[in-house]
Order: C-alpha cells, then sequence, then structure tokens
C-alpha cells in the first residue's frame, strides 16, 4: 500500500519520534535526508534563489510536477520539502508495488482530507515511467480537479514514458547528477552529524578517501552515503580512528552492488536468469526475476529474453513454450506494473520446467555457417517456379513431385542445393515433444525411400 501521513508533513513526518526511528533503525543515507531547503545541496538551477522550485516552496504555490533526474539527485527530497512548506499531507506512491486499486483508497481519502480537514494531498509517483498507459490516463481527472497534486519521480525520459495529455498538466524539472565536490559536502555532513549521521563515533577521514568515496559514488548521494557507511562500521571493525584510502575502496567494494541497467551487474544478474532457467530451476529463475524487477529493469526487456529463451533453449521439446512467453509478453504490455509481475512469473515457472532442446538452434547455426561458407548457392531447377515460356524452356519446374500425390504426402525428391544433398541441421532430440518429431522424421525417410523409383 501507499505510505501516507494522515496529518499535515509538518506535523508527523518530521516530528520528534519520526526522528528518533529514523536515527535508530534507518540507513545513513536516509537519517541524512535534507530536513529544509537550506541543507539540500546541489541542484542550484532549481533551488537557488530566484529559481522556480525555491520559489514555489518559499511562496507556497502547489502546482503538479515531473521531476526527472538520475538516481540519488534529490528527487523524493524534493517532493518532501515542498510537502512540509505548504502543510499538505504526503502520500508516497510506488509504481512498482501499486496499482489502480491502491490509486482509488489514495483519491478516496484524498476527497476527504480535503473536504473536512482542508488538508491538501501530495501524492508522490516514484518511478511514474513504470506505469503503462492506462494506469497514467488514471491520474488526470484527480489532477485537473484539484483532489491531489502531482509529483512524480523518473530517471527516463518523460517525453517517451509520460502520456502527453499528463505532461501538458505538469512542469517537467530535470535534475542533474551531483558534482563530486556536491557528493563530498554531504558526505562530511554526514561523518560530523552527531544527532544524525556518524559524528558520534568521532571518525576522520583522509583527504583522498573523501574525493575516492565522492568520485566512486557517481553523482548519487545514496550511494556515497551508504559507502560512507559501509567505510565507518569497516573502522569500528578495525578499531581504526580514521577512514584512510584503502579502507574506504574496501568499503566500496563490500557495499551493494547498483543494478545499473547498462554496467556489469546488469549482465551478471541477466546471465544467472538465463542460465537457471535452461538449468530447469525455477525457485532461482524467480528469484533472479524479482531481482531484476525490484531493482528497476525494463520488464519488456525481460519478456524478450523469455520469448528468445523459449525459442532457443526449448525449441520444439515443448512447442508451448513460445506461445507462453509471447502471451506473458502482451499480457505485461496490457496490464503493467504490478500485476505485470504475475503473468511474467507464470511464464518464467513454465519455462523453466519445461523440457529443453537447442536442435532448432543449432540447426539455424549449422546452416548460417553453410550460408556463410558456400555463398548464394542456386536453387535447383525443379524446385523453380515458371510463369513464363521461357523459364520452362530452361527446365524450371520441370521434374517437380507434388508431395500430395504420394503416399503419405510425402515425395523422395531433393530440396537443398547440390552441394549440399544429404546435409541435416535439425536433430531433434529424445525430450518431450521433440521424440515424436524425431518418429515423424524417421517414418518421412522411410516414406522417402520406399516411393523412391526403383
Amino acid at each position: 500500500m501507499p505510505k501516507q501521513n494522515p496529518a499535515p508533513a509538518g506535523a508527523d513526518l518530521f516530528s520528534a519520534e519520526a526522528e528518533r526511528v529514523r536515527r535508530r533503525e534507518a540507513p545513513l543515507a536516509e537519517r541524512m535526508r535534507p530536513q529544509t531547503l537550506q541543507e539540500f545541496v546541489g541542484q542550484a538551477h532549481l533551488v537557488a534563489p530566484g529559481r522556480l522550485l525555491r520559489e514555489m516552496i518559499e511562496g507556497q504555490h502547489l502546482h503538479s510536477l515531473i521531476l526527472w533526474g538520475p538516481p540519488g539527485s534529490g528527487k523524493t527530497t524534493l517532493a518532501l520539502l515542498i510537502a512540509r512548506s505548504v502543510q499538505a499531507r504526503f502520500v508516497h506512491f510506488s509504481a512498482v508495488l501499486s496499482g489502480v486499486r491502491e490509486l482509488r483508497d489514495v483519491i478516496t481519502e484524498a476527497k476527504q482530507q480535503l473536504k473536512y480537514h482542508g488538508h491538501r494531498t501530495i501524492l508522490f509517483v516514484d518511478e511514474i515511467h513504470r506505469f503503462n498507459k492506462a494506469q497514467q490516463d488514471a491520474f488526470l481527472p484527480h489532477v485537473e480537479d484539484g483532489t491531489v497534486v502531482l509529483v512524480g519521480a523518473t530517471t527516463e525520459n518523460p517525453s517517451f514514458e509520460v502520456i502527453a495529455p499528463l505532461l501538458s498538466r505538469t512542469s517537467v524539472l530535470v535534475l542533474e547528477a551531483l558534482k563530486p565536490e556536491d557528493i563530498r559536502q554531504l558526505l562530511q555532513r554526514g561523518l560530523d552529524d552527531s544527532e544524525r549521521g556518524l559524528g558520534n563515533r568521532k571518525l576522520r577521514i583522509d583527504a583522498d578517501a573523501l574525493a575516492f568515496l565522492a568520485e566512486h559514488a557517481r553523482g548519487d548521494a545514496r550511494l556515497g552515503l551508504n559507502a560512507l557507511e559501509a567505510a565507518a562500521d569497516l573502522a569500528g571493525t578495525k578499531r581504526a580512528l580514521a577512514i584512510d584510502l584503502p579502507l574506504a575502496q574496501e568499503a566500496a567494494q563490500h557495499r551493494a552492488l547498483l543494478y545499473d541497467k547498462a554496467g556489469e551487474e546488469h549482465y551478471n544478474v541477466i546471465s544467472a536468469f538465463i542460465k537457471s532457467l535452461r538449468g530447469s530451476d525455477p525457485d532461482a529463475a524467480v528469484y533472479w526475476l524479482m531481482r531484476m524487477l525490484e531493482a528497476g529493469e525494463d520488464p519488456l526487456f525481460i519478456a524478450r529474453r523469455l520469448v528468445i529463451f523459449a525459442a532457443e533453449d526449448i525449441g520444439n521439446a515443448d512447442p508451448q513454450a513460445l506461445q507462453i512467453a509471447v502471451a506473458a509478453k502482451d499480457a505485461f504490455h496490457f496490464v503493467g506494473l504490478p500485476e505485470g509481475r504475475i503473468p511474467l512469473t507464470q511464464a518464467v515457472t513454465y519455462l523453466a520446467a519445461a523440457p529443453k532442446s537447442n536442435a532448432s538452434y543449432l540447426a539455424m547455426c549449422a546452416a548460417a555457417e553453410d550460408v556463410k561458407q558456400h555463398g548464394p548457392l542456386p536453387v535447383p531447377l525443379h524446385l523453380r517456379n515458371a510463369p513464363t515460356p521461357l523459364m520452362k524452356s530452361l527446365g524450371y519446374g520441370r521434374g517437380y513431385k507434388y508431395a500430395h500425390d504420394f503416399e503419405g504426402h510425402v515425395a523422395d525428391q531433393q530440396h537443398l542445393p547440390d552441394k549440399l544433398v544429404g546435409r541435416r541441421y535439425y536433430q531433434p532430440s529424445e525430450n518431450g515433444a521433440e521424440r515424436d518429431i524425431r518418429g515423424r522424421l524417421d517414418a518421412v525417410r522411410a516414406l522417402k525411400e520406399k516411393n523412391r523409383p526403383s
């Protein structure tokens, strides 16, 4: 369910009790989330004096926004600061975990809060690009009538991922990856702050270690602070009084890997996913599926890989596998997230449990190699059409045997080019339906022998 605070943000979200819980349990990156605009670092083009977002926050003027920027650039923090500045309810709505049904509940509560208490609702939609067109359409009437102020966050280009009617009703603000000097400032603050940060540990950090962690964060404040916390924990276990460069490097290696859709971890996880499917391990395959979805992988990328896998690794051992993979792709495209995870999981478990054969794939590779090696070999004359008298005079179509005129609808004739006669590309396995296919092809060859002129 979406995260809500029933009272205005200033009365609940930033209460002393919430701060005590945050200090005790939350990661450093969450504890150090800016609580005022003065604490916010970076994005000067939006929050500097006289800039749009600062004027909106300080002037308490609410209108719907799309915040477009990379991870850790401050999208969620800015949404929280907007809510606090106008004493509005803040509802965190995840496109990964919530759907239209949850949205209806939020809208109902927002109407009641506005009618009976005068509290406006800021609906913060994290990863708004993960909603499909129909789901995004559901926001429109409530944004138009002022029931909610929509603040959407996305790491993807809104021009391609957000529907035009919704874009026309919002302002798109572009956030930039934080600069290394911004990250250094945040890291030093996290190390020094005794109330929310690591100040009670009395740790120093060497300049080169601080610079390394700032660069290693790649513009993501959350990653930088998580790495700093890991370094501080390592320093504690080693009874070190300072974080030096080797310790910072060790902490960076131990921290949780970012699932970067263009980086190494992306390829590691998709490799584990495909190999789990190929290894007939549905439990591992579902785990890697959810690992990718929770990390923000494009579900249609996963669906495409399932279609490829069904044809390459299952093939004719279970011809229905390809149909199920395509159906899962279409189903996801139709329903979107979060419900779209269900047909994807159904397809994953089916494909993992299905009998396997790569015979079709190997046939493709072998035929492609002959095409590459021998070039465009001539089509046998008897297989060519002869639509003109000239072609007939050249022997096109002469001697062609119409299969349906023979016993078993099988004629003994050459179908490959002369140079490749006798070549067999497709060798059905003994798995699943391919056992029947192998038997059928053996029967076809026997009929060809029988129908061969003596």
